[in-house]
């Protein structure tokens, strides 16, 4: 018999170890590493007693924990499982099944309001100093047309004959280009190369499937009354895209003969801006337009584009209105202001505005009362004989309201004042205060915005407007290779225009209709978290009357020109006030529509409903979790320690011997096991078994460990418990 290591104590191993003096015929035994072996076992004893310790009360099987859970619960429904009759059982356990599947769906209903993170908004109205707003005024016309008419000179003679070209009698019922050669009279001291570029046409519409593209100008000696139908690579904007079917001829035709009985409201001409990718390229596209008066004052703006975009931006500012013209009078509250306490900034569709308390150089200032005693009075000229006439159809001075250090979008959010009246403007203040991620995508200072801000350059705020053209402007550099004239340039990029770039107008009008590029910066731009609208409510009056404008003419030309003659007159001047109509101001604030706390009460009152259950109940099935998680770590030491004994006794098929064999073994011969084969010793004869030689065998113990008796005290009761 083998004896194994780990199944021996220190001390007997020493024992063994000392006895040299016996026959090698007689079993010996070494313990190799027995310190270590017994320090493994004893850590081994140690955490099987704990998780033994831990485990108590509910059981050591998953049946007697889920009987000792339904049992001694508090939630109802299961105790009535293990305490009613068969068929109530079952009924019992269907109701606990459905109303803790209501319970699992509630849940989750609430949890996933609670994770899409709304929001509810509330409305509070307060009383506090207010900051006065930033006030922008600017002419409604950018340039004095004095100081551009020599930019504008060979534009302006393009479009008085095209205009007479457009208004003049047809002949019949068609309308027949205007043959133009070097020997006539009508081409002297035209640019054609500049009407090439982007040229207007006329669009015949008689027949609205096969409409007909008549040129204003020919430069070649075609027949009066051929026109071109658009072909491949051509599109009509905004009108009647031609059919299947095309002209023959290559695309020329002739404009068929009307009836005799045609209407003047069935004769249809559409005047259309022609944009091409390139000059003489089939690639174009045509705008039309409902009125020809717009799609003379658009084309005007391209070509002007084009040829101002080529000037400086001093010669620029130079050739606006400035201030000390522009701005005759101003009042602030009971103190008097002037045009000096105007910040100058350049806006390309304005020429040179003027901001009143900006705050980008002092501090902003305050409203003390309301009304229109404490607010803003302007005295404006804004020169309106001196209009560049294509450019700017409208006459007045375009004003906005806005935040101190916002850039001024008045495009977008500014209104105009008419001239010859007083313009009244109330004002009311509203904030609003979004919730930031993940309540809203809303940005505090435009930091975590991927577009870079082109207006930073003016040192404003974020805004969105801000973010809207940058985006635009970057991708028209980056697909047009050039910025337009209105926007910002990015670093390294010139502006448009028809000499360096002749597909800019193209490039530029399918940009803007892009759907596509239109949806990638909205969705790349966020509103602001913070922001301040101002409300206004608007009144006029015709100033001066005419019982007084004689006076008052009179007084504000000699101040601005030292003369005593009359230099202005009703078509020029505007007054306007601007005020806080009421002194408070109104809160539109975002908070949080779900809280944590909303959430664990709702789960809790669903809970409570549908099972009768608290927040106890919660942990008594927690503890029945990490008790049946225990049960499985229990079982798997187990299974693993058999594992481990049926792999020692099929190593080992007979039964290791216990201490009191081998203490027999080694000190009274007469229990020594004989080996098959021996010879006898003492010339006894083979097949003979020698005698028992009297003698006491020692006592049959398993251990020889000695211990004290508090020790043994302290197990017994473990085990017990």
């Amino acid at each position: 018999m083998v004896l194994r290591n780990a199944e021996l104590p220190r001390s007997w191993c020493l024992a063994v170890r000392s006895s040299q003096g016996q026959p090698r015929s007689h079993p010996t035994f070494s313990c190799f590493g027995s310190i270590g072996a017994d320090t493994r076992m004893n850590v081994k004893k140690y955490f099987v007693r704990a998780l033994h310790r831990l485990q108590k009360g509910p059981g050591y099987t998953y049946k007697e924990l889920l009987v000792w859970y339904c049992d001694n619960t508090n939630t109802h429904g299961p105790k009535r499982i293990i305490k009613e009759g068969p068929k109530k059982k079952v009924i019992w356990f269907f109701l606990t099944l459905l109303f803790a599947s209501l319970v699992f769906w509630q849940w989750g209903i609430l949890i996933n309001t609670y994770l899409s993170y709304n929001v509810t908004s509330s409305l509070s109205i307060g009383f506090k100093t207010m900051k006065f707003p930033a006030v922008t005024v600017c002419n409604a016309n950018p340039f004095k047309y004095s100081e551009v008419k020599h930019l504008l000179k060979e534009l302006d003679k393009l479009i008085e004959a095209a205009l007479e070209r457009i208004l003049q009698p047809t002949h019949g019922d068609t309308i027949t280009p205007l043959l133009l050669n070097g020997s006539d009279n009508a081409s002297e001291g035209l640019d054609l190369a500049l009407w090439n570029q982007i040229p207007l046409v006329l669009i015949d519409e008689h027949d609205k499937d096969n409409p007909v593209i008549v040129e204003i100008f020919e430069t070649n000696r075609t027949a009066p009354g051929n026109g071109t139908s658009p072909g491949n690579g051509t599109a009509l904007e905004n009108g009647t895209a031609p059919g299947n079917g095309t002209a023959p001829g290559n695309g020329t035709t002739a404009a068929p003969p009307a009836p005799s009985n045609t209407t003047s409201e069935e004769k249809k001409y559409k005047l259309a801006v022609k944009l091409c990718s390139h000059q003489g390229s089939n690639n174009c596209t045509y705008r039309n337009f409902t009125s020809a008066a717009q799609a003379v004052t658009e084309w005007y703006i391209l070509q002007s584009t084009s040829i101002l975009s080529k000037v400086p931006l001093q010669e620029r500012i130079r050739m606006g209105y400035q201030a000390e013209d522009m701005i005759l009078a101003c009042l602030y509250g009971a103190e008097p202001c002037n045009y000096k306490n105007f910040t100058q900034i350049y806006h390309p569709d304005h020429g040179n505005c003027y901001i009143f308390n900006w705050g980008m150089d002092k501090e902003a200032l305050n409203s003390s009362n309301p009304g229109a005693e404490f607010g803003l009075k302007l005295i404006l000229d804004i020169s309106q004989q001196d209009y560049i006439p294509y450019l700017s159809s409208a006459a007045g001075a375009r004003l906005m309201l806005h935040q101190q250090k916002s850039f001024p979008f008045l495009k977008d959010q500014g209104i105009y004042a008419m001239a010859g009246t007083e313009t009244s403007i109330g004002v009311l203040v509203d904030e609003l205060e979004r919730m930031g991620y993940p309540y809203s995508d809303c940005t505090m200072n435009g930091s975590d915005v991927p577009v870079k801000n082109l207006y930073s350059e003016y040192n404003t705020s974020y805004s969105i407007q801000a973010c809207l053209r940058s985006c635009f402007q970057n991708h028209m550099a980056e697909i047009c290779g050039c910025g337009h004239y209105i926007f910002p340039l990015p670093e390294g990029v010139t502006y448009c225009n028809n000499d360096d770039n002749p597909g800019w107008a193209y490039c530029y009008s399918s940009l803007r209709s892009s759907i596509r590029q239109r949806q990638i910066c909205i969705d790349s731009c966020k509103e602001t978290c913070n922001d301040t609208q101002y409300k206004m409510t608007i009144s006029m009056a015709d100033w001066p009357s005419e019982a007084s404008e004689d006076w008052i003419f009179h007084i504000l030309s000699y101040e601005r020109d030292m003369s005593t003659n009359v230099t202005l007159d009703r078509n020029g001047i505007i007054k306007l006030n601007i005020y806080f109509q009421e002194y408070n101001y109104r809160t539109i604030s975002e908070s949080a529509a779900t809280t944590i706390v909303w959430l664990l009460s709702s789960l809790g009152g669903q809970f409570g409903f549908w099972m009768g259950g608290s927040v106890l109940c919660l942990i008594e099935f927690g503890e029945i979790i990490i008790d049946s998680l225990w049960i499985t770590v229990i079982n798997v030491i187990g299974w693993c320690k058999g594992l481990k004994q049926k792999r020692a006794q099929a190593r080992y098929p007979d039964a290791p011997p216990t201490v009191s064999e081998l203490v027999e073994a080694h000190t009274n011969l007469g229990f020594q096991h004989e080996e098959a084969g021996a010879v006898p010793s003492h010339g006894t004869p083979r097949g003979e078994a020698l005698p028992l030689e009297p003698g006491t065998p020692p006592p049959n113990y398993d251990s020889l460990r000695v211990r004290p008796l508090d020790a043994v005290g302290l197990d017994s009761d473990a085990e017990t418990e």
